[in-house]
């Protein structure tokens, strides 16, 4: 775009003529500037006569030949908002958004074939996204997208290009529910992982109890053995002992020396518990004589004892 400066009377002021007047100026002289990525639309009587690329060009005004219009060759967009319903009749807003632009070699059919280029776009694009949506629900619709957009390029493509338009890209930019179904599905997510953390709380829980009774039981039977083998470390000593005595002191009876070990050990005990300071111990009547049958009873284990040694 150029600015003329046309020098007045006085050779040192100079008068600035706007570019819209310098287009007319050079209109009324027979010449026409178009912009880059712009083309001019000539006509002759009316009639269509070229399309001019940038650059200047000759427009010879007493012939009948006139600038009908402009076109722009640069890419355009268009955002186009579609309410719609989905499978699942829940209402949503689709946000589309249209990248198109003129063809060079087919400028006059975008001049004068369509009088409204977004309009006609928009028409087609409500269509295919009210065609497409209400055959999906609200998830396959959010995972669809791609395949929706691809359905309104491939619609757009195949009418615009009978009005001399290119459609460069067609995007879903955005889908929005309605504010109440936003929040039901929220909570709906909300409530699903609550109800997974209480699971695998519980789980846990299960298997912090398992393994407990798991250590229980295992404690119980090492505790078993221990006194099993405490035990019968406590009836093999006997047993040596008796033996022992039996051989050492002759004439003597294996149930002669039970009698007087278990009697050394009913003095010890009454002993040990006389000597403590501590002690709340009630003593009722009772005599040496009831170990009597402590031996018959340990006796007994001794000879199951030694059996199950041999």
């Amino acid at each position: 775009m150029f600015v003329w400066f046309l020098p007045l009377h006085s050779p040192h002021v100079w008068l600035i003529v706007p570019t819209t007047l310098n287009q007319k100026m050079g209109q009324c002289l027979g010449c026409v500037q178009v912009d880059q990525s712009t083309v001019a639309i000539r006509e002759t009587f009316g009639k269509f006569d070229d399309v001019l690329e940038p650059g200047c060009h000759c427009l010879p005004w007493c012939l009948g030949s006139a600038i009908a219009g402009h076109l722009s060759l640069r890419v355009q967009q268009l955002d186009v908002r579609c309410e719609t319903k989905t499978k699942d009749n829940v209402f949503v807003t689709v946000v589309a958004s249209i990248q198109y632009r003129a063809l060079a070699d087919k400028a006059s059919d975008a001049f004068y074939k369509l009088s409204n280029t977004r309009g006609q776009i928009q028409s087609y694009v409500f269509d295919v996204i009210r065609a497409s949506v209400p055959k999906l629900d609200l998830d396959s619709t959010f995972e669809q997208k791609n395949d929706i957009a691809k359905a309104v390029e491939e619609e757009l493509e195949k009418a615009m290009s009978h009005y001399g338009f290119e459609i460069v890209q067609t995007l879903i930019v955005d889908i929005e529910p309605d504010e109440h179904v936003k929040r039901a599905m929220n909570e709906i997510n909300a409530a699903a992982r609550m109800r997974l953390a209480a699971s695998e709380r519980a789980e846990g829980d299960k298997i912090l109890q398992i393994k407990r009774a798991e250590g229980e039981a295992e404690s119980k039977y090492l505790s078993g053995l221990g006194i099993a083998r405490q035990r019968q470390a406590i009836v093999d000593g006997l047993r040596d002992s008796v033996l022992a005595f039996s051989e050492n002191v002759p004439g003597t009876s294996s149930k002669d020396v039970m009698d007087m070990v278990l009697v050394t050990q009913y003095f010890d005990t009454m002993k040990e518990i006389g000597a403590s300071s501590k002690s709340n111990s009630v003593f009722i009547p009772h005599g040496p004589g009831a170990v009597k049958d402590i031996a018959s009873q340990i006796r007994d284990g001794l000879l199951q004892g030694n059996s199950t040694h041999q």
